[in-house]
């Protein structure tokens, strides 16, 4: 057999090193969105998706209900650029503790690679990955009321309000504000089933034209859907509850929402905002609070657990909850001896509220 000569070995060798280091300087750095996000860097948001406009702080999703329980997002934006994604709520208890370790993390991931609710669904996780994204979708809305709020009055809001449950079903409003006027309104949840669908059929396109044209919460109830209309004023007013305050009075605040404290035009805007139902295990706990000048001014539980001992819960500690909520001027309250559920769901129920402002 012949050997190789030396020489030619040699030059074979640096010949290979220089192939290699061509093709290495020649690739492209890797733009997997993924790598950004181990990095502990958001990708930059694609256009249209990630509301713009110097959008900062955190934004809280309503409670989204699904067969398992409830799911709620909290994005962490920065100059309208989510930068932290986390469930607040998710379902837990029994297997729900393996599918929501294994799929949550991963969720969370995808919405800041995508910087929109256009997230895959997690394999084995349907249901919360079906409730992540709708509490993700209204974190987005509140995060583009906000934005639209900053560019000017002119500007369009999209706005959710909370689930209301009614005898027959949830209820759930969707309205778009632009100019401080309702433009458009839609049931995005309504009774479904049996006689259900025809009473929705007939009472929520009604419903939707009472409320552009009120421009407001205050609108009467479709004779034959008490129950719908009820859920759907509830659900209303606190979607307009989320309109930030401008500085004139909006004609969409509706009875308490969003209005202007306005005497002077010095004064700080007065807002009333509504946070999202917290559900405990004794009941919903939901709390709507007065924000003027930066500080909380009045706070108070719209919904909180009933029936049997929980009235006199409730009774008792409430109003000490309230109190505290105004001295401190933040979520960061002690909860009333004897009434931990309870004093839990207010505070969660209150964060989301001062995260609408926010504070």
């Amino acid at each position: 057999m012949r050997k190789s000569h030396p020489v030619r070995r040699a030059v074979l060798a640096g010949a290979a090193t220089v192939s290699g280091i061509v093709l290495l300087l020649s690739l492209k750095p890797a733009s997997d969105p993924g790598s950004a996000q181990a990095a502990g860097q958001a990708p930059p948001a694609a256009a249209g998706q990630a509301p713009q406009g110097g959008v900062n702080g955190a934004v809280t999703g309503d409670a989204a209900q699904t067969q398992y329980g409830a799911v709620q997002v909290r994005l962490t934006m920065s100059n309208g650029k989510i930068t932290q994604a986390e469930a607040v709520q998710a379902p837990k208890g029994g297997r729900s503790d393996q599918i929501t370790a294994g799929s949550v993390p991963r969720l969370n991931q995808a919405v800041v690679a995508a910087q929109s609710a256009d997230i895959d669904a997690v394999s084995g996780a349907t249901y919360t990955s079906a409730g992540y994204k709708k509490s993700l979708q209204s974190a987005l809305d509140k995060a583009k009321a906000s934005a639209g709020a900053q560019q000017g009055s002119g500007g369009a809001q999209t706005l959710t309000g909370d689930v209301a449950q009614t005898q027959y079903g949830p209820v759930q409003v969707r309205v778009t504000v632009a100019g401080g006027k309702i433009t458009k309104a839609e049931a995005v949840q309504a009774p479904k089933g049996g006689r259900s669908d025809q009473i929705t059929s007939s009472s929520v396109p009604r419903l939707n034209q009472a409320a552009v044209a009120a421009g407001t919460a205050d609108i009467d109830a479709v004779s034959g859907a008490t129950y719908t209309s009820a859920g759907y004023k509830k659900s209303l007013q606190s979607a307009l509850d989320k309109a930030p305050a401008q500085g004139g009075s909006s004609q969409a605040a509706g009875s308490g929402g969003g209005q202007a404290a306005g005497s002077g035009g010095g004064q700080a805007a007065t807002q009333t905002l509504t946070g999202s139902v917290a559900q405990t295990q004794y009941g919903p706990v939901q709390v709507r609070v007065t924000v003027a000048g930066g500080k909380i001014t009045k706070a108070e539980a719209v919904q909180a657990p009933k029936g049997g001992r929980s009235d006199q819960i409730t009774s008792s500690s409430v109003p000490r909850l309230n109190q505290a909520a105004v001295a401190a001027g933040n979520a960061q309250i002690d909860a009333v001896s004897g009434a931990t559920y309870t004093s839990a769901g207010y505070k969660q129920s209150l964060q989301s509220a001062l995260d609408q402002a926010g504070g």
